[in-house]
């Protein structure tokens, strides 16, 4: 007999939610992510972004709808297990980089989970190798540069192993340089990988699919070349490119 198959990284259906206050931050989110998918969330600021990421590993839950990892259902009784295998980047590294040393900020996760000896040390070194920072594991974090701090912060999470990889706007504040040593990292990870990010030229170098999220509704999805290409759905949604880029022009 054929197996079944495996269960989308993420789904997602007809989330809403409102905040304490009344403010009704999503009206009724759906969406799948499928195993090692690369997809850009795009969405002019106050749309819900940051509030969809939030559900997706317990932080906020859904005033009504659902969200599954890799099928097991969010919710109370599985946040620990939710929480190992949805990784949260955040846009500031030095808000999940607090350990006197890189090996112990690594370490830190793998081991609140009981990871011990050989193992720990094994997906720590892993871990940093995967980022491309293997000699750093000795050095307290400030030392790094702002770039080499945020990858540092992506080993921390793929140090849990998670089947999804959340990143808050990646491409912040980081050079030329940096922000390609990133996107070489991104590209070669095999986990499933959601980027939260307003960098629209970066969503078309990495995600070969894009969601627009727009008034607490996914507003558009689909090829992240084609969204990018249709100005007046930028336009509608408060999205730009940056002046004299030209989707046309860049390699597929």
């Amino acid at each position: 007999m054929t197996p079944p198959p495996s269960p989308p990284s993420l789904s997602v259906r007809r989330l809403a939610y409102a905040y304490p206050d009344g403010t009704q931050a999503l009206f009724g989110v759906d969406l799948t992510i499928g195993r090692g998918e690369r997809v850009a969330l795009l969405g002019p600021n106050g749309a819900g972004k940051t509030t969809l990421v939030m559900h997706l590993n317990g932080i906020l839950t859904a005033g009504h709808g659902t969200v599954e990892v890799a099928g097991l259902p969010v919710g109370k009784d599985t946040l620990g297990e939710i929480r190992r295998r949805v990784g949260l980047v955040f846009q500031d590294p030095d808000d999940q980089l607090f350990m006197p040393t890189v090996r112990e900020d690594v370490a830190f996760g793998p081991a609140n989970l009981g990871v011990r000896g050989a193992e720990l040390e094994h997906r720590v070194r892993e871990a940093l190798e995967r980022v491309g920072l293997p000699d750093v594991a000795d050095r307290p974090p400030h030392h790094l540069s702002f770039g080499q701090r945020r990858r540092v912060a992506v080993a921390t999470v793929l140090a849990m192993r998670p089947e999804i990889l959340v990143l808050d706007e990646p491409s912040s504040n980081l050079d030329p340089a940096s922000r390609r040593e990133l996107a070489e990292v991104l590209r070669s990870l095999d986990v499933t990988v959601l980027m939260v990010t307003h960098d629209l030229p970066y969503a078309l170098e990495l995600c070969e699919r894009s969601l627009i999220l727009s008034g607490g509704v996914i507003a558009a999805d689909g090829p992240t070349r084609e969204i990018l290409a249709d100005d007046a759905l930028l336009a509608a949604h408060r999205l730009e490119l940056p002046y004299g880029f030209a989707v046309a022009d860049r390699p597929s």
